[in-house]
């Protein structure tokens, strides 16, 4: 039997425009290839310099492609914009789709949030194809998410459902309005592949609570699991993982469900044997920056048989106590390991990527591969 494999995708620079490398995104082909896309920055908060990179894997994270840079910096509006993340889906057709997270760079000087108002700079959305596994791309469009006009910043990759795409994305507000942010996390759904998104859901809406960071999942049964890092913004503390469960591919909902465990989810990962079973990635930062994972049969209500895939070098938790928005955005800047993702390979095993390094500024992306035997075993 395989035993756990681990590795890095990209190891950071320690001088220059990419010494800062996070937000990363995984994707397995039927193939075999792999696919990781990251953000590269001089530093992680700040705007400039940013871009969103691809590289790939033929053997099964043994050796890397040089990671390319294929999606030049765009003009919405009349405004000049750099790409901050971007998530790759491979398509029924072996074509790839990524969704491309575009930031307005009009005025370098300003940071991506303002502690002012608790807004962001002007994001959208951009869509892009590839029809070589990605090594080269389609020109990125604009995607149109009316009703919607304040920044969209993206969540996760376009999920195929059916017939339909799914676009995930959530709702902050314009850089410069003193209205109260009232967050949301919202799915969008194109039955034209993309040409169109006429229909949306929005998933959570709470005044208080922010159930951000959504990473929703196809399960087999057709049902969507969605999983959010939860953050009580009335008292500035973070919740448990949340779930939340649609039977019908993201048209309606149940109730939010809190998990009992703590920290900021990957999408769920549906596994190949067993009724109801999936696996869960995630980060928990209680206490030294750990990857874990877990395991649900009832529907992402509660996990079960916890494991450690990654203990972070420093013993020191990277959260504290908070008063505000305003720290816990100044929190998150500080993070020098997170955001795993997660993927299935053709195999059944279980991809994982997240991004880690000794600082803040300091980061790489970092490969973990649970096979589907190891997976069957835990939980048996």
């Amino acid at each position: 039997m395989k035993s756990i494999q681990k590795g890095i995708i990209f190891q950071d620079q320690k001088a220059g425009s990419r010494q800062s490398a996070a937000f990363p995104g995984i994707c397995a082909l039927q193939s075999g290839r792999w696919i990781s896309t990251f953000r590269t920055a001089p530093e992680k908060k700040t705007t400039r310099g940013q871009n969103v990179s691809v590289c790939w894997s033929d053997d099964e994270g043994k050796s890397w492609s040089p990671p390319i840079e294929p999606f030049l910096p765009a003009v919405h509006a009349g405004k000049p914009g750099l790409f901050r993340g971007g998530y790759c889906t491979e398509l029924p057709d072996n074509r790839l789709a990524i969704v491309l997270c575009w930031v307005d760079h009009s005025n370098p000087e300003l940071p991506f949030y303002n502690e002012e108002t608790e807004g962001l700079l002007d994001t959208k959305i951009f869509l892009s194809f590839s029809a070589d596994e990605g090594e080269t791309w389609k020109t990125p469009v604009l995607v149109d998410t009316a009703p919607f006009t304040t920044p969209t910043p993206i969540t996760g990759p376009i999920l195929v459902h059916e017939d339909e795409w799914i676009l995930q994305f959530e709702l902050n507000k314009h850089y410069y309005e003193t209205e109260k942010w009232l967050h949301s996390s919202v799915l969008m759904f194109s039955s034209d592949q993309g040409a169109s998104w006429p229909d949306y859901h929005v998933v959570s809406h709470d005044p208080e609570v922010f159930y951000w960071d959504q990473r929703p999942g196809v399960m087999r049964d057709g049902s969507i699991l969605d999983l959010f890092w939860t953050f009580d913004n009335k008292a500035a503390v973070y919740r448990n993982i949340h779930s939340r469960r649609s039977p019908d591919g993201g048209h309606s909902w149940e109730e939010l469900i809190d998990t009992g465990v703590p920290g900021q989810p990957a999408q769920p990962v549906d596994l190949v044997w067993g009724e109801n079973l999936c696996a869960m990635v995630y980060i928990d930062r209680t206490a030294a920056p750990t990857i874990k994972l877990c395991f649900s049969r009832d529907k992402g209500a509660s996990w079960t048989h916890e494991q450690v895939l990654y203990e972070h070098r420093t013993s020191a938790s990277q959260q504290y106590k908070k008063d505000s928005m305003n720290e816990a955005w100044e929190e998150m800047g500080k993070f020098s390991v997170g955001l795993p993702c997660t993927a299935k390979t053709r195999s059944g095993d279980l991809l994982v990527s997240f991004y880690a390094g000794d600082t803040t500024d300091h980061t790489g992306i970092h490969w973990i591969l649970i096979p589907a035997g190891q997976l069957s075993d835990s939980v048996s």
